[in-house]
């Protein structure tokens, strides 16, 4: 009996020990970064250190859960389950969560169940499983009400520059950044002012909180904006508030917040002024799709086109933001299905024409609404295509064929994955190089799939950037 204590003693001693001892082998720097977190940069210094060392586990373990705080899922993904394949019982918590993020719930549970079991002895590591298990619980809660939204277009701009896909109509108001409003130099803190369609009151986020921005708001006072006010409760938390946006009715208004229990990093809520109590309404959150486990902001609606907006980064790349073209709804209106799968791809915007319904003209709906058209006015390119001997487009706006700038757009993804694949392989081959005769059999099938999924790929890109590149022909010769 002394011995078994005693064996129980060691193994839980060695299961509180092994993520000092692991993290141990990690750099300074990115252990440093990780804890400040600074989890971009830790992430960026990582990942140099896994190329030197690709099947280092502390540096797999520590840039899968960096990857996972960035958005950067398949990474994630393909970092913590090498670390659990070394037997890193952490691992599996951030897989669970990884996969509840992707509203698969069943996979999530079963990593869950595997961390329950090696950690059934330690109380802080229930504890945090606890903690995980509710916050799946949530974002099943908030699947079933995922709204019935008509999603008309979708395109990735840069994160610096994602106003460039916002174009309101004249009555709608403005929207422009802090730097360029206050005259400024750009810098990390500049964020979004919003001004009324008359010019006479702006609405924007500056610092506030060691937490971050809070929301102001300023008046014209002759030629200038002057008596600036925070706004009231309960808008403004302790936590991270921004992005704000006005309706005309200049009562109703849509930010974006890291609190009110926000379901991860930002979320976009909703709240009304009361004009008899001098103060705003408590806010609602809004369902999915607009928010995500990911960060979502910057919702707009222009009442006279009929159209809004909004942003998220959800399964993009670090410097990148996806601004989604939507068709508002008079009243709230859920998915109705029964097939899970179904509505988390309807959750997570996998297929923007999943949300379409018959009858409706969504092309000439979009040229109406004429959603993106300044963006070609960037200084900076973000590709360079070449349709013919008169025409070379360097943003997905130069496309004048709705189906030509989606093929492209295929395309594009098609060589983000293909990229990702090309890593996978570099990094698998030197697990093999570095493996037992055993696992060398494991990785020999895994990098052979891979080899065939990046012809797969290969041929994808290359195949559709073609279509796309014909199809645009053709619509231009249609327009002439």
């Amino acid at each position: 009996m002394q011995i078994t204590m005693k064996f129980y003693t060691l193994i839980l001693l060695a299961t509180m020990l092994f993520p000092t001892l692991l993290m141990s082998q990690v750099s300074e720097d990115a252990q440093k970064l990780f804890d400040a977190g600074k989890y971009s940069q830790a992430k960026q210094l990582l990942e140099k250190e896994l190329e030197e060392n690709p099947s280092n586990v502390s540096i797999n373990y520590l840039l899968g859960r960096t990857a996972l705080y960035t958005g950067d899922i398949e990474t994630a993904k393909q970092t913590l389950t090498l670390a659990k394949n070394k037997r890193v019982n952490d691992a599996t918590l951030y897989l669970g969560r990884l996969y509840a993020m992707q509203y698969d719930f069943v996979n999530a549970e079963k990593e869950f169940k595997l961390y329950e079991r090696a950690m059934r002895r330690n109380k802080e590591a229930l504890a945090e499983l606890e903690k995980e298990r509710e916050y799946a619980d949530l974002l099943q809660r908030l699947l079933s009400r995922t709204e019935d939204i008509q999603i008309i277009d979708s395109v990735v701009v840069s994160k610096n520059d994602f106003l460039s896909a916002y174009n309101l109509s004249a009555n709608g108001g403005s929207l422009q950044w802090t730097h360029d409003f206050f005259n400024e130099e750009r810098n990390e803190e500049s964020a979004v002012v919003f001004m009324n369609e008359r010019k006479t009151k702006v609405y924007f986020s500056r610092p506030a909180t060691e937490q971050g921005n809070t929301l102001y708001t300023m008046e014209k006072m002759l030629d200038n904006f002057g008596g600036e006010k925070m706004l009231p409760s309960p808008i403004n938390t302790r936590q991270d508030q921004a992005y704000p946006f006005i309706m005309s009715d200049g009562l109703t208004i849509y930010f974006s917040s890291k609190g009110h229990e926000s379901i991860g990093g930002y979320d976009i809520f909703a709240s009304r002024y009361n004009l008899y109590s001098n103060t705003y309404l408590t806010p609602n959150q809004m369902n999915m799709p607009f928010n995500s486990p990911f960060n979502d902001y910057m919702m707009v609606i222009d009442e006279q086109k009929g159209v809004g907006w909004f942003a998220s980064d959800r399964y993009q790349p670090e410097d990148k933001v996806c601004v989604y073209t939507f068709i508002p709804n008079q009243e709230v209106r859920l998915v109705n299905t029964e097939d899970a799968d179904s509505l988390a791809n309807r959750a997570k915007i996998s297929n923007i024409k999943d949300s379409w319904r018959e009858g409706v003209d969504y092309a000439n709906l979009l040229e109406k609404a004429s959603t993106i058209k300044t963006i070609s006015d960037n200084k900076q390119q973000d590709f360079e295509f070449v349709i013919n001997d008169d025409y070379t487009y360097y943003h997905l706006t130069d496309f004048k064929s709705f189906t030509a700038r989606e093929l492209f757009t295929n395309a594009i993804e098609a060589e983000r994955k293909l990229e990702v694949a090309k890593k996978q392989l570099e990094i698998k081959r030197a697990q093999y190089a570095a493996a037992t005769e055993n696992d060398r059999l494991s990785l020999t099938s895994e990098i052979l799939q891979m080899e065939r999924t990046i012809s797969e790929l290969f041929d994808q890109w290359r195949v559709t950037k073609v279509m796309a590149r014909n199809e645009e022909i053709r619509h231009i010769n249609v327009l002439k």
